[in-house]
């Protein structure tokens, strides 16, 4: 196999890898083949080199694969290594207490939310933030918050992607969506009263790196009947608390 062929067979089943969501856990080779436009013959060929180092899983009965156990041992030490997991344990950990709500960090990748880490109230939301799940960044106010500080290009691209409604509160005019983003900019912090899902509100604030460029977000997230967004106490400790963590990543600012 030339070089050329073996980087080509590499992207190809990383590819294979990143189509598996939780919308979608299992799939044929066919599905595989018709939707990265390869080969059937091919595709199977890269799952079977995969299923024997774990990375995929072939159910016998259905003859569709999912994600096997090698790929959780991968995802379970990125996310241990990645600092602002470890530092924002004991702060996301204080917040839940004091706040008595589930509270996350997330960080933008491409136009969706990807939740880093995250501490549970004794009584959650039944929302899908679990770690290392994707949602959409202009609905949820972890993705707002680090929009808010991008450069104009990416807010631009996320626009002409469009903004797919999610509720009747969710923000889909570009005007519209333009200025949440200056205000969120102007006050430092960022709400979302059910504009994911109905009954739900989230408050979140900017983390910076050592840089002072917003690369995370911290949310706190509960019922509307539960926890009031513009309750000023509230928004203060999430803040504080994005400050907190901020500066243990390295970012003082003058």
């Amino acid at each position: 196999m030339s070089e050329d062929q073996l980087y080509s067979s590499v992207k190809n089943a990383l590819r294979i890898l990143r189509s598996f969501t939780l919308d979608e856990p299992e799939k044929k080779v066919t599905d595989l083949a018709s939707e990265l436009g390869l080969g059937k013959s091919s595709v199977s060929r890269l799952l079977a080199t995969m299923a024997s180092e774990g990375f995929v899983i072939k159910d016998p009965e259905t003859q569709k694969y999912r994600l096997g156990l090698t790929i959780l041992g991968l995802n379970t030490v990125a996310i241990s290594c990645l600092e602002v997991t470890r530092e924002s344990q004991p702060i996301l950990q204080r917040l839940v207490y004091e706040i008595g709500e589930t509270a996350h960090v997330g960080t933008l990748e491409g136009m969706d939310v990807v939740y880093l880490n995250k501490v549970e109230c004794k009584h959650p939301v039944q929302i899908l933030t679990h770690i290392g799940r994707r949602n959409p960044a202009h609905s949820t106010s972890s993705g707002k918050v680090i929009l808010a500080y991008q450069g104009e290009e990416v807010i631009e691209q996320l626009i002409e992607r469009g903004l797919q409604k999610y509720t009747v509160n969710t923000i889909t005019d570009p005007d519209d969506f333009r200025s949440t983003l200056k205000t969120i900019r102007e006050r430092g912090y960022a709400i979302s009263i059910e504009e994911m899902r109905e009954g739900v509100a989230s408050i979140a604030a900017p983390v910076q790196d050592y840089t002072g460029k917003v690369v995370y977000a911290i949310s706190v997230i509960g019922p509307v009947h539960r926890m009031n967004p513009y309750d000023v106490s509230i928004i203060n400790k999430v803040k504080s608390a994005a400050k907190e963590i901020s500066e243990k990543l390295g970012y003082w600012k003058n």
